[in-house]
């Protein structure tokens, strides 16, 4: 029995890195023609990606002969977006990873669930198994090599890191993209990720008020059901306060952004 060839595929974030990737393999400069981009939903990602990805990434992929396919959680009921998880269940159902009390993150299952396993999902379905593993590439750049891990692959896949064996720094990636023509892209996450950095959080509040106040109803859902069960509250910021107080009139706002935790899968914020 012949052996399917197996899949190189690179893992598309709709930010920064991604779309250098997808200017480099146009380039012919890495080996990928296939880029996955997991949607987790038009009401959780930022619309600015989103906008990107429909009116600059996905028409300039098809031009250079490039596969830039999106995806979405598919369940019984039909596509899940990590906002109608955590809504529809009125809270109880987390996902994201809040900030406790005591400052630290609580456990997060929105990059597995929504990303990780939906490119998976498309995986398996295109031939990729343990013994026939296919190659996916992480837009993770030099100065973030940190994050770089091989061992958290899933059995039917490896990682690889492209940018990291070009010497790729995440300042490069601007002048990459604006080589073929494209404006550059926003910084990719969802709407309500607590891994924000406190002047994005601002920066947010003061452009887009609509946008900060659908992630703090995200915040006072979680905790309405936190209430409901007598157990504490939990915030979007490590600041310990409600998001939608940060930044109140005569409100002291954070100067310092503390977080060093980060999200270090590489499935997101590339």
């Amino acid at each position: 029995m012949t052996t399917a060839p197996s899949l190189r595929t690179f893992s598309f974030g709709g930010g920064w890195q991604s779309m250098a990737a997808l200017v480099l393999a146009a380039q012919g400069r890495i080996d990928f023609r296939t880029f996955l981009f997991a949607n987790v939903g038009a009401d959780s990602e930022n619309p600015a990606t989103l906008r990107y990805f429909e009116q600059y990434a996905a028409p300039y992929a098809a031009a250079h002969g490039l596969d830039l396919i999106e995806l979405h959680r598919e369940t019984k009921n039909g596509t899940e977006t990590i906002r109608q998880r955590i809504m529809r269940s009125n809270g109880s159902r987390q996902t994201i990873p809040v900030f406790l009390t005591n400052g630290k993150p609580g456990s997060r299952v929105c990059t597995k669930e929504f990303k990780i396993l939906v490119t998976g999902a498309w995986l398996q379905a295109h031939g990729a198994t343990a013994d026939n593993r296919a190659t996916v590439a992480m837009g993770i750049s030099l100065d973030e090599i940190g994050r770089a891990n091989e061992s958290k692959a899933m059995p039917y896949e490896r990682l690889v890191y492209p940018l990291l064996e070009l010497k790729v720094r995440r300042a490069d990636c601007p002048r990459i993209i604006r080589s073929a023509g494209l404006p550059v892209p926003p910084k990719s996450s969802c709407d309500f990720c607590p891994m924000r950095k406190i002047p994005e959080w601002q920066a947010m509040h003061e452009q887009d008020s609509e946008r900060f106040a659908r992630a703090c109803e995200v915040e006072d859902t979680i905790n309405a059901h936190l209430t409901a069960k007598g157990k504490p509250p939990v915030f979007l910021t490590r600041t310990g306060r409600p998001l939608r107080q940060l930044f109140k009139a005569g409100a002291q706002i954070p100067l310092f952004d503390t977080d060093e935790e980060g999200c270090d899968s590489g499935w997101c914020w590339t």
